[in-house]
């Protein structure tokens, strides 16, 4: 590295000590940005640090949408950037280049919990066994490369209600509408045989088809406030709505979970990733910031004290991880291991948490009644 580099980079990390940036700005409490379905979690979490600290100012949780959270997060280190990015999908290994290059060069990755991708109704409104191959062929602008067609969900499966598709979803910027495209839109699509060729001829072609939603007003994006999906489908009996398990919990008693694969979006099947829809929680932290903005470490030991089965934020709607992937993330709390992009291109996480999780399912199915 050269030597103006390395004086930058020390010249930045004192004006850090001190709580400033280089353009004279100052800030002495915690600030995080991204993820609404992580939001309510990182707030309540915030509160209870500030119960815990009061000689502390209280931390800063903005609701901002994971992929604007972790843009905001990679702009650069110091005072005038985020400490952490909250995230309902995990960083991808173009947004952690865009992190190195900008000098964002030692990042903690934490999954703090797990979510469910959930649909639902009104209380009383149109009820539907939903499968990601339904839902493909009623959301996407192109199903299997042909013209989208269906204009009810009984144009999509005969089973299902003579009733309009309209459905209220996360925006392009959330990682609600990530993991939608991961977790249901591409399983929907690339069990068709015509598909499955395509993905081995033109990828990005595969990835168009698949993934892109239809934008004739079928598919209402509502932005990054999860609640106002609540409200409009409480507004209209025939509309589905597309967030976070947290908030279908929530609003119990309001809104009903539709069934995927005839599983429901449920705190038990998302924990043993028996519902489709299951999906990791993750908060990014800059270590540049761990010494610099007072409190940082401890209101990440503040999540460990949360966020087991039993723990608070369970009781708003988190899913607690598996044990064994609890343990490792208390670990990177401790320690806080840097983040490589090799880690993100393995993408392993998941399926070591899936292995885990029906490991303990059978484990439970051996065990003799007592």
């Amino acid at each position: 590295m050269k030597f103006t580099n390395v004086l930058a980079l020390a010249v930045t990390a004192g004006l850090m000590l001190t709580g400033c940036d280089s353009s004279g700005g100052t800030r002495d409490s915690i600030r995080a940005v991204g993820s609404s379905t992580v939001y309510p979690f990182a707030k309540q979490v915030a509160e209870s640090f500030s119960r815990s600290n009061p000689d502390l100012r209280s931390p800063l949780i903005e609701s901002t949408g994971s992929g604007a959270g972790i843009a905001l997060f990679c702009q650069g280190v110091g005072a005038d950037t985020p400490d952490m990015a909250n995230a309902s999908r995990r960083m991808k290994v173009s947004e952690f280049e865009t992190c190195q290059s900008n000098g964002v060069d030692a990042i903690t990755e934490i999954q703090v919990g797990l979510d469910g991708i959930a649909f639902a109704s009104a209380q009383g409104g149109i009820m539907m066994s939903l499968t990601p191959e339904i839902v493909y062929k009623a959301l996407a602008a192109n199903p299997y490369g042909k013209e989208q067609t269906a204009q009810t969900w009984r144009d999509v499966d005969p089973s299902l209600p003579d009733a309009p598709i309209l459905v209220y979803g996360p925006p392009s910027t959330s990682g609600t509408r990530d993991a939608l495209k991961e977790l249901v839109l591409t399983p929907g699509c690339e069990g068709n045989a015509d598909m499955a060729a395509l993905k081995e001829k033109d990828e990005d072609a595969f990835e168009r088809t698949c993934t892109e939603i239809r934008s004739d007003g079928k598919y209402v994006d509502q932005g990054e406030q999860d609640n106002l999906i609540v409200q409009k489908i409480q507004g209209n009996k025939n509309a589905v709505g597309i967030f976070g398990y947290s908030y279908l919990e929530e609003n119990e008693g309001r809104v009903q979970g539709l069934p995927m694969n005839e599983v429901d979006p449920t705190y038990d099947n998302i924990a043993s990733f028996k519902y489709p829809g299951a999906r990791p929680l993750y908060i990014y932290v800059k270590q540049a910031h761990l010494q610099a903005i007072p409190g940082l470490q401890a209101y990440l030991d503040q999540w460990m004290k949360m966020w087991d089965r039993n723990g608070p934020l369970a009781k708003i709607g988190l899913v607690a991880l598996p044990a064994g992937t609890m343990e490792e993330m208390a670990g990177r709390i401790r320690t806080q291991p840097k983040l490589t992009a090799a880690e993100l291109e393995s993408d392993s996480t998941l399926d070591a948490e899936r292995a885990e999780a029906e490991s303990g399912n059978a484990d439970k199915a051996a065990k003799p009644a007592e």
